[in-house]
């Protein structure tokens, strides 16, 4: 079993800073992607920011330039550093990982539970 588990989250004010962290355990063969995703009541899940085991990220219009990604890959560990925050930010965000279980080359994607953060103005 593979399990993700988020840390970070909290309460903080506009134009503060935050940094989430994702660390993923069980029965890994290797993980390609691990990124973040946000999602507020009413609206669909959206990417925040991916990255590979070799390091090419993919961030969100919307955060580039405030939010940084970066992971320790011996760690199974993702990190979202996240400055200038916005009430606009306000959300659950959820870790995402595609994780290879054996040398076969199946891949299966596992979600975090979420961690909450909240922006205030």
């Amino acid at each position: 079993q593979v399990q993700l588990v988020e840390s970070g989250g909290g309460l903080v004010q506009a134009g503060g800073s935050l940094r989430l962290s994702c660390a993923a355990s069980g029965s890994i063969f290797s993980i390609n992607r691990m990124g973040w995703y946000r999602q507020v009541p009413g609206k669909e899940r959206e990417l925040v920011a991916t990255i590979t085991s070799g390091g090419s990220t993919n961030v969100a219009d919307s955060v580039k330039g405030r939010f940084t990604i970066s992971r320790d890959n011996a760690k199974n560990t993702v990190y979202l550093q996240m400055s200038s925050l916005k009430p606009e930010d306000t959300a659950v965000y959820y870790c995402n990982a595609i994780i290879q279980l054996s040398q076969t080359p199946n891949e299966f994607q596992y979600w975090g539970q979420g961690t909450q953060v909240t922006v205030s103005s």
